[in-house]
């Protein structure tokens, strides 16, 4: 097929498809409809005379002929896109969007960030507060921070190792004076348990703990780590924190940590599309984190 003729939209809708095996969040990703999609895969197919994709009742696979083009498409089109962030970073000056997990935002980002600027004053930094996977398409961040168990979570991407994640229980201590003496881990539950996003974590702190888990299922549930962190601020219940990213508050005994046993919960890591190709201030942002998380576990 001459270049000239190559169908660029029906393309870009097959290889957003096939990358997700979803018409429907490719529809999301592109913001057309699920039809144009399907229309547009269908015209291209007709126009190869191969098949795609095999649809089933309710999921889409690949096709061997379909592995081979969304390989290529991928790779053509993460080199564009490359290519057009650099140049527009070159554009827009020293800028750099990082979109980083909420609480990680809220609880280290924002108190952080003064001390990057005031190494790179020229510098302007934008953080978004995202928890989706991201694979650097349809936004502006060029970088990202990410909680998981592994840095292979994060398909054709790069990921580098911040640091490991801990939960230990935190309470205020006008919360404290209200109750008996926490003398053992079980104690903890005379009090309302704050929860983020479920209700496993708690449990598994009690099991680490040698203490039983009959009431750890009481107590509100909320959206993220910074909302726990600002209900135990309150007095509002007992909530498991990072004592990393509660540090200020447990240094100044706004918040107190009853007991050592530390629960691990997987680590943070800075996830680029490839860093050795990020924008000048991108690239030191990266190595601000880098360095400041190494000299922390040291």
């Amino acid at each position: 097929m001459k270049r000239g003729r190559l169908p660029l939209t029906a393309l870009r809708s097959f290889e957003v498809a096939g990358r997700l095996l979803s018409f429907t969040r490719a529809a999301q990703e592109l913001f057309v409809s699920q039809a144009a999609i399907s229309r547009q895969i269908r015209e291209l197919e007709a126009a190869i005379g191969h098949p795609l994709f095999e649809r089933g009742h309710r999921a889409v696979t690949l096709t061997p002929d379909g592995v081979e083009l969304l390989g290529v498409l991928t790779e053509a089109f993460d080199r564009i896109d490359a290519s057009l962030s650099a140049i527009t970073a070159r554009a827009i000056g020293a800028s750099v969007t990082v979109s980083c997990e909420p609480t990680f935002a809220a609880l280290w980002m924002v108190p952080n960030l003064i001390d990057f600027r005031t190494l790179h004053p020229e510098i302007e930094v934008r953080i978004e507060s995202d928890p989706r996977v991201i694979e650097f398409r349809a936004n502006e961040a060029v970088i990202a921070i990410r909680h998981g168990e592994t840095q292979a979570r994060w398909p054709r991407t790069e990921a580098r190792h911040l640091i490991d994640s801990v939960m230990v229980p935190v309470l205020a201590p006008s919360l404290l004076a209200t109750g008996s003496a926490l003398r053992a881990p079980e104690d903890i539950q005379q009090f309302d348990l704050l929860h983020e996003e479920n209700r496993s974590a708690w449990a598994d702190w009690f099991r680490l703990a040698g203490a039983p888990q009959d009431s750890c299922d009481r107590g509100p549930m909320l959206a993220d780590g910074a909302h726990v962190l600002q209900s135990a601020l309150r007095g509002h219940g007992v909530g498991l924190a990072d004592p990393r990213l509660a540090e200020e508050e447990l240094q100044a005994g706004r918040l107190v940590q009853p007991f050592q046993t530390a629960l691990p919960f997987g680590a943070y890591y800075l996830v680029a599309r490839k860093f050795d190709a990020l924008p000048k201030p991108a690239a030191a942002l990266s190595r601000w984190l880098l360095d400041r998380f190494a000299r922390t576990a040291d």
